[in-house]
């Protein structure tokens, strides 16, 4: 049988079908790679801000005179500690009034040292402080409880889930307190 040369355009649009199945099927992993959707059960806060810093500690400086509770991170230290500080805006109603905001920071220890996809205990392995913001009785924190699984840690990027619960009493009577539920994604850029 003999055999015809095809076309340069039957080879070029045949290439250019190949090169778009396999840039969709690549865009198909990484939408699947990476979590888009929230989960079932998560709440519903819009991460504002996040940032990852590396040879760093979280400092608590507490002003009771205007009962103010602030978090930074000092990055003076020489050892390797990672912390995450993020915040969550929360607008649970459509009236006006009961939005709040989450601040919360982790002390992650060596991140490098950290297995994906494993949930790391906060409050142990993992030390959690966050501060709450809204128009209502002053609130100080207590602690925060639950779990943090790192799920991917890039150069410049860690991403992962936090769940947990942040406890907090109120300034002027210690008997009257205040419970906040974290339930989603969290990342952190390094400055």
């Amino acid at each position: 049988m003999p055999s015809f040369p095809r076309s340069s355009y039957y080879t070029s649009s045949r290439l250019f079908k190949n090169i778009r199945c396999l840039l969709l099927a690549g865009l198909g992993f990484v939408v699947l790679g990476c979590e888009i959707m929230p989960r079932p059960g998560d709440t519903q806060g819009v991460q504002g801000a996040g940032r990852w810093d590396q040879h760093a500690r979280v400092v608590v400086d507490t002003d009771p005179r205007y009962t103010v509770i602030y978090l930074r991170v000092d990055t003076g230290l020489a050892e390797r500690r990672d912390v995450l500080l993020a915040r969550y805006d929360f607008d649970p109603s459509e009236g006006a009034g009961d939005e709040y905001a989450l601040t919360v920071a982790l002390e992650l220890g060596d991140v490098r040292a950290l297995a994906a996809n494993k949930a790391y205990a906060i409050g142990d392995a993992i030390k959690g402080y966050a501060t709450v913001s809204y128009l209502g009785r002053p609130l100080k924190p207590d602690s925060v409880r639950g779990s943090y699984t790192m799920q991917t840690r890039g150069m410049r990027q860690l991403a992962g889930r936090i769940d947990a619960t942040l406890y907090f009493t109120a300034w002027d009577d210690s008997t009257k307190h205040a419970t906040y539920r974290l339930r989603q994604r969290i990342h952190g850029v390094r400055p």
